[in-house]
C-alpha cells in the first residue's frame, strides 16, 4: 500500500458490527487503542476519529499503513478521500475529479455502498453508480463490471462520502485483548505459532511458554519466530515469553518413565508448567497446537489423558486442521520460513509410543518422578519481553562446525540402525541418553564434533559440554550438513537405496 498523507478508512469486522451497543462500544474503544499502537512513531502526525460504523485516521505525513492491516478486528481498510455532499451531482463531480485520469483508456467499474442510517441518504447506490459511470465512460476504454482494470469505490454516509480505488483486507475477528488472557504452549514450530495467531484473532491476549528441550540454540530459534508474531500481530499488547529449562525434567523422565509413555508424560509436564505460570499471570486458559491424529501424543485417547494434567481450559484451535492448511496460514502470517528452521527434538520420540495411554498407567509412571525439578525449573525460568527484544544481544554460543579436524573425536547421536546404515568414517556411536551420562567422564583435552538427525540433540550436547569446559561443536543442520561436507571431502558415502 502506498504511504501518503491522506485519510485511512477502517472498516469493522462482522464480529463487531453484530454486537449489542455497550459491547460494541467497548470493543471499538479497544480497537482504537490497538490502532494507535500500530501507528507507532507516526502517531504524532495522525488523528483518529471513531464513529458507529467506521474509524477514520487522518494523516499529515507519509507513513507505511501496512501495520494497520494486521490489527485484529479490522475487516478491511482503504486510503480514501473525504468529500462533503448534499446532492447527487456533488458526488459525481467528486468522482470525475479524482478518477478521471486513472480510468482514461482503461476498463473500469463503479461500486457504491451506503453506510449508516440509509433513511438519511436520499440517493440509491445504483443511481450513483449509473450517473458516475456515464460521466467517466467517454474517457475510458469501456465499462467492465467483471474484470475492471480500475474500480472506483464510493462509501456514502449522511453528508459525507469516502472515495477510493483499493480495499486492503484485514484479519477480521475481535480486537486483541477483549477476550482476556491465556498462555500458549509454544515450540516455535508451525502448529503452536498458527494456533497462537488464530487465538489472537479471537481477541485473546497471550503470553508464551517455551519448555526448552534443546539448549540455547533451540531457544533462540523459537524466540525468533515468536518475536515476529509479537512484533507484527500483537498491537495493543506486550506479550512475554517464559522460557523453562526442561533439561533436568527430561533427564528425570527418561530415567524413570517407560519409554513408550515419554511423549504423554512430557506433554503433561509441560501443561503443569504452563498451569503454574498461568496462576502467576492470571491467565484463564492454555492454548496448544494439537491436531487430532497428527502425532502419537495427539490421538483422541492420549489428548484426553494429557488434558487431565490441568484444570484450566485447553484451547486447541487446530484440532481439525490438516497440515497443509496449517502451513498455508504460516505463510500468510509471515512465520513459515522461521518455523521451518525450528527442528524437532527427536531425543524424546520413542520408536513405539503409546497411542491410547490410560490415565491410571500414566499416573503410576509419574509417581516415580521428582516433582521438585519441575517446580524449580518454573521458578528459575527466563522471561523475555518479545516486543522489546534485541535478538542480536542474546547470548548464543558459537557451536557450529564447518569441518572435521583429523584429530577430532566424532560422536554420532542417531539410532543404532541409522549408525549401522552409514556413519562418518571413524565416528563413535553414542545415543543421546547415553551421551548425557557419559560425557562428564570423557577426556577434556580432546576436540569433539557431534552430529544427529536434525542438529538439535547435537547442539544441546555440544552446549552442555562447552559449559563444562570441553571443546565441542556440532553440525547445525544435522545429517544434511554432514553429508554435504562428506561429499566435498571425499569421505565414504552411504549406499544409494534400491
Amino acid at each position: 500500500m502506498p504511504g501518503t498523507g491522506s485519510r485511512i478508512l477502517i472498516r469493522y469486522s462482522g464480529d463487531l458490527t453484530t454486537k449489542a451497543r455497550a459491547t460494541r462500544q467497548r470493543f471499538t474503544t479497544r480497537l482504537s487503542r490497538n490502532l494507535k499502537d500500530a501507528l507507532g512513531e507516526a502517531r504524532g502526525g495522525c488523528s483518529l476519529q471513531r464513529t458507529r460504523d467506521r474509524i477514520v485516521i487522518e494523516t499529515s505525513e507519509a507513513f507505511d499503513p501496512a501495520p494497520l492491516s494486521r490489527v485484529q478486528g479490522i475487516q478491511s481498510l482503504s486510503l480514501a478521500e473525504r468529500w462533503e455532499w448534499s446532492t447527487l451531482q456533488d458526488l459525481v463531480s467528486a468522482g470525475c475529479e479524482l478518477f478521471g485520469e486513472s480510468v482514461r483508456d482503461r476498463r473500469f467499474a463503479v461500486r457504491v455502498r451506503r453506510v449508516g442510517d440509509r433513511s438519511r441518504i436520499p440517493i440509491s447506490a445504483q443511481e450513483l453508480e449509473r450517473a458516475l459511470g456515464t460521466e467517466l465512460a467517454p474517457h475510458a476504454a469501456r465499462v467492465d463490471l467483471t474484470n475492471p482494470e480500475v474500480t472506483v469505490h464510493i462509501e456514502v454516509l449522511d453528508g459525507e462520502a469516502f472515495l477510493f480505488s483499493e480495499r486492503h483486507t484485514g484479519p477480521g475477528g475481535l480486537p486483541l485483548g477483549v477476550e482476556g488472557h491465556a498462555l500458549v504452549l509454544a515450540s516455535g514450530g508451525f502448529d503452536s505459532v498458527v494456533a497462537a495467531w488464530l487465538m489472537l484473532k479471537r481477541g485473546i491476549d497471550v503470553d508464551y511458554v517455551f519448555c526448552n528441550l534443546g539448549g540455547r540454540a533451540h531457544q533462540l530459534e523459537a524466540i525468533r519466530v515468536l518475536e515476529v508474531l509479537a512484533r507484527n500481530w500483537s498491537y495493543g499488547s506486550r506479550p512475554h515469553l517464559h522460557a523453562v529449562d526442561f533439561d533436568s525434567v527430561t533427564r528425570d523422565l527418561q530415567a524413570n518413565v517407560s519409554q513408550r509413555y515419554w511423549q504423554v508424560v512430557l506433554k503433561r509436564l509441560m501443561l503443569r508448567a504452563a498451569d503454574q505460570i498461568a496462576q502467576e499471570r492470571n491467565a484463564a486458559a492454555i492454548i496448544t497446537g494439537d491436531a487430532v491424529g497428527q502425532v502419537s501424543s495427539q490421538t483422541l485417547r492420549n489428548i484426553a489423558t494429557i488434558s487431565e494434567a490441568t484444570r484450566l481450559p485447553i484451547l486447541r484451535p487446530l484440532v481439525g486442521f490438516n497440515k497443509n492448511e496449517i502451513l498455508a496460514i504460516a505463510r500468510e502470517i509471515g512465520t513459515y520460513e522461521l518455523s521451518k528452521q525450528v527442528g524437532e527434538y527427536c531425543a524424546m520420540v520413542p520408536s513405539k509410543p503409546a497411542t491410547a495411554a490410560r490415565l491410571a498407567s500414566i499416573q503410576s509412571e509419574e509417581r516415580r518422578l521428582d516433582g521438585d525439578l519441575l517446580e524449580r525449573a518454573v521458578a528459575e525460568r527466563g522471561i523475555f519481553d518479545l516486543r522489546a527484544l534485541d535478538l542480536d544481544a542474546l547470548d548464543v554460543p558459537d557451536l557450529e562446525a564447518k569441518e572435521i579436524p583429523s584429530d577430532a573425536t566424532v560422536l554420532d547421536l542417531r539410532s543404532k540402525a541409522a549408525y549401522q546404515a552409514w556413519h562418518y568414517p571413524g565416528a563413535l556411536f553414542l545415543d543421546f541418553a547415553a551421551a548425557l551420562r557419559a560425557y562428564p567422564s570423557m577426556p577434556k583435552d580432546a576436540r569433539y564434533i557431534i552430529y544427529c538427525e536434525f542438529g538439535l540433540k547435537s547442539a544441546h550436547l555440544a552446549e552442555l559440554m562447552r559449559r563444562d569446559g570441553f571443546e565441542a561443536r556440532h553440525f547445525q543442520q544435522g545429517l544434511g550438513d554432514l553429508l554435504a561436507y562428506a561429499r566435498e571431502t571425499g569421505a565414504t558415502m552411504p549406499p544409494v537405496p534400491g
